[in-house]
Formats: structure tokens, sequence, C-alpha cells
């Protein structure tokens, strides 16, 4: 397996031993080394070029070294595309103009993705395995186009004309050249992430972090007791790197005994009982996560021994290191909506597709979301069903739980019953929904669906027709003129019984 991969291979093959010993392919090998690597340097970063005993040049100088060569030893001569789109995206911010830089960027940026993509799957082997390149593009390309809107919020809006998330987020003065690059490139998260806003990174390298949030979030006894010494991240450190081991050692363990392509085999279909399909498809889909898990838990990680990810102080003063995570893994794996799922499912994300797309989309924010999702995922068409499937599934819950959960909140015993039939719901819609997303290719996903008759897909269609929703938009107009009604009845309530008094103090005189 692993001396197939080699040829396919455009990085290092300094570890190709090894990856001959264990037999896993040597791109997954470099990409493991590499992150380990980065976790050392974090604490290194952290220690010896901490902000009190160095610069914030020398900090961007390091951090973007020390990334690039992290990506050519991933990716060989495929990590030039890194600075291509970096430097095309940041010559549209300069030479663009201010009012329409934002859409020309994300235009470009997002273009360029898309054909690295399309040169990766269509021009090479369709089914070869190689190194994903674009991977760290993605991440890249959530970081650029973040960095447009936040730029064109700060430099031509009001504070009055943005909400409260993008006042905090918006930019109000260009990066400079080498401040861009170590936001995009930097060594913590060049290979799997996470995204994150500029201006947490740039409080980050000048150290200043620590400071607004000991306000925030920490008070009395508590605030007094850790403003005077900079919080620690060992202990989430060392917490985040056990539940990578387990995470790694579960996907090994499984990955092999439940594939997804399993579930379309002609045999295993025309045999197995519909309720054991379901059982296993969740199964396979259960232990396809732990692989996200331990990717994204060690980014975290990475990112934690730097120094960033503070996130102030719990209820028990002790420190918060999860303002970068990507995941939740309790309240996925536990999730009783489909829209608790994808909100604790790639943080991240999904916080770049509400900033970037739904809160400024005028037309039908959802499906424009899950466009851009498929889009910036790749030109699979597995993507795309899942999807598309994920627009109906959405609408469906949100019929649902509308219409149907305030009958189920009238005491305990029912909450929990409703509790575990939307646990369960919810688990055999994802796998249901993302099984496309595993297969990529048009054929297999249409020969799933088809396996299972399209029934969801049918059942959520029908509740989308027969369960009245309001858009959440239009619920929160709806409130917000409620709002505004009942500020102008109290002020003419309020004027009224002035008006009476007065009144009566007339009489009275």
């Amino acid at each position: 397996m692993a001396t197939q991969t080699t040829a396919s291979c455009t990085g290092s093959t300094l570890l190709q031993p090894i990856s001959e010993i264990i037999n896993l392919p040597l791109d997954q090998v470099n990409f493991v080394a590499c992150q380990l690597f980065a976790l050392l340097m974090a604490v290194w970063f952290r220690i010896y070029l901490h902000p009190s005993k160095t610069s914030p040049f020398i900090r961007h100088v390091v951090a973007t070294l020390l990334g690039l060569y992290l990506a050519l030893f991933c990716f060989g001569w495929y990590s030039l595309h890194f600075l291509v789109q970096s430097g095309l995206s940041y010559s549209v911010m300069v030479f663009a103009g201010l009012e329409n830089m934002h859409k020309y960027c994300f235009i470009v940026t997002l273009g360029y993705l898309i054909s690295c993509q399309i040169t990766r799957v269509y021009v090479f082997d369709y089914g070869m395995y190689s190194a994903d390149f674009t991977g760290p593009m993605m991440v890249i390309t959530q970081k650029i186009t973040s960095l447009a809107f936040e730029i064109h919020d700060g430099l031509t809006k009001r504070d009055v004309q943005l909400t409260p998330s993008q006042n905090y987020l918006a930019i109000r003065r260009m990066p400079s050249l080498l401040e861009y690059l170590s936001y995009n490139c930097n060594f913590m998260g060049i290979l799997a992430g996470p995204t994150c806003s500029y201006n947490d990174y740039m409080a980050f390298i000048e150290g200043t972090g620590y400071q607004p949030r000991h306000q925030e979030n920490a008070n009395g006894k508590e605030n007094g007791k850790y403003k005077q010494s900079e919080p620690s991240p060992k202990n989430d450190v060392i917490s985040k790197l056990c539940t990578c081991a387990i995470s790694l050692g579960i996907y090994l363990s499984l990955c092999q005994l439940l594939p997804v392509e399993h579930a379309i085999d002609d045999e295993f279909v025309s045999t197995t009982p519909f309720y054991l399909q379901v059982i296993y498809l969740y199964l396979a889909m259960l232990a396809l996560r732990p692989k996200y898990y331990f990717v994204w838990t060690l980014a975290d990680a990475i990112n934690n021994a730097a120094g960033f990810g503070f996130n102030g102080y719990n209820k028990d003063g002790s420190p918060r290191w999860d303002l970068i995570s990507n995941l939740r893994i309790l309240d996925i794996e536990f999730a009783t909506s489909f829209k608790s799922f994808l909100d604790n499912w790639n943080i991240q994300t999904a916080l770049w597709l509400k900033r970037v797309c739904y809160e400024r989309s005028t037309i039908n924010p959802t499906a424009a979301t899950f466009l851009l999702s498929a889009m910036w995922h790749g030109v699979y068409p597995g993507y795309y069903l899942t999807f598309l499937t994920g627009i109906v599934m959405t609408m469906a819950a949100r019929a649902i739980r509308h219409n149907i959960r305030p009958y189920f909140l009238v005491c305990d015993s029912y909450r929990k019953i409703y509790d575990v039939i939307t646990w369960a719901w919810t688990q055999v819609a994802i796998s249901y929904t993302v099984a496309p997303f595993v297969l990529l290719a048009v054929g297999p996903s249409l020969k799933f669906y088809r396996s299972w008759y399209y029934c969801l897909h049918l059942l959520c269609l029908l509740v989308v027709l027969v369960l009245p929703v309001k858009s959440r938009r239009r619920q929160a107009n709806e409130q917000q003129d409620g709002l505004q009604k009942d500020s102008v009845q109290d002020n003419q309530i309020e004027h009224h019984s002035t008006d009476n008094n007065c009144n009566q103090k007339d009489k009275a005189t």
C-alpha cells in the first residue's frame, strides 16, 4: 500500500522507510510527522518567542517561514499554489476599490481553489490517492475571504451599520504583506487549520489576546487571581492529545471493519433486513468520524500550545482554550437535531459560512450557504448531492421543531422521550445525508439512495409541504416589529397617563 502511493507523493520522501514499516501512505505519514513537529515548535514558540521577549515582526517572520517549510515538506512544489492564491488575492485587496474589493476577492480566491480542485480530480487519475494540496487551500480561502469582508466592513461602513459580531471582527487598516502571509501561512494552521479571525490572530501575535477576556469572562476574586499571571494551556493541550490518541486508535481499529462502501454491496442490500442496513450505516459513519476528531483536535492542540485560543475563564476560574476549536465531540454524538449536529461539527467553517454568506445573502440564505459549502469542499458530485439533501433535511427539521416540539415540552418525561426520538432521527438523517460525501461518485451515491428508495428525501419533502414554517429572517423581522409596536404602545400609555395627571392637577388647582 505504501509503495503504491510513493509515486503520487509530491512531498519529501525522507520518511519512506517508516511508511513501509507501518504500511501507511507516505502522504499521511508526512502529514502526521509535520503536525507533531509543529506541536514541538508551538511549545518553543510560546516559551522563547513570547510577546514579552520579542517583537511582533519576529513572531510573524518565524511563524510564516515555519509554515512554508511544513507545506514544502508535505506537498513539494504544489505548495506554491498557497503563495499564488494568497498573492493574487492580496493584489485584489490593494488595487481594487474598497466598495467592491470583497466581492472581487471572493470570486478570485474561490475560483482559484475550484480550478485547483478540478485539476486534482479530473486532470489526474480520478481514483488515485495523491497529496491533497487543496486541503490547506480550503483553509486559506476561508481566511482570505473573511479578511476581505472584514476590511470592507471596517473601512467602508459605520458602526451602526454592522452587527455586534461584525463590529468586533471589522478591520480598520489594511494589513501589511508580512501580516497577511503570517495570517494565511503560519505553521500552526497551514496544514489543517482551523480558520480564525484576523483580529484574534493579531492579538495573539502582539500578546494582547489575554487582556480583554479577563474583564469579559472573569469576575470578582477570580479576575484578581488570574489577572496576575498568563493562563497556561498545558492541561488543555494534554487533554486534547489524549483525545487524539483515542480517536486515532478507534479509527484504525474500525475503519477497515465497517467500510461505508459495503452499504451499497448488492448481496448486502438484497439479503439484509432494512433495519439492519440502517444500523450498519450509522455504525459505519460512527467509525469514520474519529479520523476528523484526530485531525481537528490535534490542530487545536498545536494552536493552544503556541498560546493561541484562549477564550476567557469558566465559572470555576479555570481557563478556556476553545476560541478556535473546530468540534465538540459529545455534542456531536448526542445531538438531538440536524442543526445541533452541524453547529458542533467543523465549527469554524460553519462560522465562516454564516459570516460570509448566510448573514449577507438576500435570496434564500439557507440554500446559498449549502451551495457555497459544496463548492468550497470540492468538485466531486457526491459533495453536491450531500448538500442538496442537506437543504431539504434542514427545512424539514426546522418545520418539525416549530410545529411538533412544543407538544413535548409540557413535562420532563415527554421532553426525554422527544430527545431520544430526535437523537435517533438525527443520527440516521446525518448518515443518510453524508453517505454521498464519502462515496464521492454519482453512480455509487445514487445506488445508495435507490437502495433506500429515496425514503428520507420523500419524507422530508412531505414534511415541508404539510407543516408550515417561517424563515428565521422573517421571524426576526416580526419579532423586531413586535418590539417596536410594544415600545410605541408603552410610549402612548405613558403619554396618556401623563396627560391624565396634568388634567387632574389642573382640576385640583
